[in-house]
């Protein structure tokens, strides 16, 4: 038995975590759980679930939670997030917050040395070297949520990581896929949310629809995988069938295939190094399907790719200027007040005007992380 430590547990990846955990009661156990002010979803998860530990955004949600089960242990503020992640009776913490919140937790659980589910991408966008270099120190394997990042770590079981050529990350376009430049000018919120494979939170489907997800995604996988960015390519694969790929040096390609359910690469990181049945997730059958279609991604049709690759290369506090500003851009977007093409200006904006610190420490990081969002906030004004 595992007992999870679940973080953003009323997101989209939470509460698709919780169905894992439902569907394994004798293998996984929610021993903890964090969530922001959502009480009406939190809730039901708390009686079905019994966590022994929970954490809330702020005081309001936690006298909330204590009118409804006065005995149970709830902690207020981000330092919640912490706590439950170092937890001794904590097996493996599935961190699924939303942004760069999630870092100082990720930290925290990889000096405690429990195993990392990692959904929270920007954790290693912000501060990638500090978190794998502990993850060194610690011992800790950092087992990838997104389906992405889970293909790439299966298709490298067994092998040598000298053999790769390069790692081959699919992408299935977003919203907007088959939209050219000059129809984004008047999308509405309604029509970014509606993603033609994936059923996800708001800001990730936004995300999708920018690329900047990819791109995020792109720099994620130079960490986890200690891969140079000139050997990472994204390529559009509109079925979402094949996950990602890896190449090799002899010119071998190994791919993981699945239909797209985000359960199967949860389940993949919370049993690791086993498989369990997944029996509500849909089998795959390619002769149903009959034809997988690829194609060149447009970095000029997707500027917030190339911003990602260039934030990428450039390394230092770029990365963290990119994600901060990309977070209140969207956030700007999904409140309406900016339209959808001024989320990438926005982002631009900011990293033209920034300084790259190379090498920062945390401290540095949380600052520019903070400096980023008050300066694109102020661009508005």
């Amino acid at each position: 038995m595992k007992n999870i430590s679940l973080l953003g547990a009323t997101g989209s990846i939470g509460l698709q975590t919780l169905e894992v955990i439902r569907e394994h009661p004798q293998e996984f156990s929610l021993y903890a759980m964090a969530f922001g002010k959502n009480i009406e979803k939190a809730l039901p998860i708390i009686k079905e679930f019994k966590p022994s530990l929970v954490a809330v955004s702020d005081e309001q949600s936690r006298r909330a939670l204590l009118a409804e089960h006065p005995r149970l242990e709830v902690i207020a503020g981000n330092e919640g997030l912490e706590v439950i992640s170092i937890e001794p009776a904590v097996d493996v913490v599935v961190n699924a917050v939303m942004g760069s919140v999630g870092l100082q937790a990720t930290l925290k659980a990889i000096e405690a040395k429990k195993q990392v589910a990692l959904a929270n991408k920007e954790t290693l966008v912000t501060a990638g070297h500090l978190v794998m270099e502990k993850a060194k120190k610690h011992g800790v394997e950092l087992l990838p949520v997104d389906s992405e990042h889970s293909a790439i770590f299966q298709s490298l079981n067994g092998e040598a990581r000298n053999d790769i050529r390069k790692i081959l990350l699919t992408a299935s376009g977003g919203s907007f896929r088959d939209k050219s430049r000059q129809d984004l000018a008047d999308v509405t919120l309604d029509d970014a949310l509606k993603h033609p494979n994936w059923s996800m939170g708001a800001k990730i489907t936004i995300d999708s629809a920018t690329m900047m997800n990819k791109g995020l995604e792109v720099i994620e996988a130079h960490w986890l995988f200690d891969v140079p960015y000139e050997e990472i390519d994204v390529v559009l694969h509109k079925e979402s069938v094949i996950h990602s790929m890896v190449e090799y040096k002899d010119n071998s390609v190994i791919a993981q295939l699945g239909t797209p359910d985000m359960r199967v690469p949860i389940q993949y990181a919370l049993a690791y190094p086993s498989r369990l049945e997944l029996p509500k997730s849909k089998r795959l059958d390619l002769i149903e399907i009959g034809k997988l279609h690829f194609s060149e991604m447009d970095q000029q049709r997707f500027p917030c790719l190339r911003m990602a690759y260039d934030a990428g290369k450039e390394g230092g506090t770029m990365t963290t200027v990119l994600n901060a500003a990309n977070e209140i851009a969207v956030e700007m977007f999904l409140t309406g007040r900016i339209s959808f093409l001024e989320i990438e200006e926005l982002i631009q904006r900011a990293m033209d005007k920034h300084e790259t610190i190379s090498r920062p420490d945390l401290g540095t990081i949380l600052e520019v992380d903070h400096q980023t969002r008050t300066k694109v906030l102020s661009y508005l004004d």
